[in-house]
């Protein structure tokens, strides 16, 4: 809804940038070799961004989370 100043965010608008945040997590644990911690958060990111991607029917972005999802879970039960 439009106020005047600002528009109302939705729970995707939050979910977005807890999957960024928890994937330069991710990230950051991995440059510090923090297995198993780092492979958890990217685990945590794909899994949101693939949540985003489904609400928004935006096929590439699902395709690309799912994959990764499944690669990171399989490095999870490596790990």
């Amino acid at each position: 809804m439009y106020n005047g100043t600002m528009m109302k965010k939705d729970a995707i608008f939050y979910i977005k940038w807890f999957a960024t945040f928890t994937t330069i997590i991710g990230a950051l644990l991995t440059s510090f070799k923090m297995d198993p911690y780092n492979i958890i958060f990217f685990n945590i990111g794909a899994l949101s961004w693939l949540i985003v991607a489904i609400k928004w029917k935006e096929y590439s972005l699902i395709l690309i989370n799912s994959v990764l999802l499944a690669i990171y879970l399989v490095g999870l039960y490596v790990a």
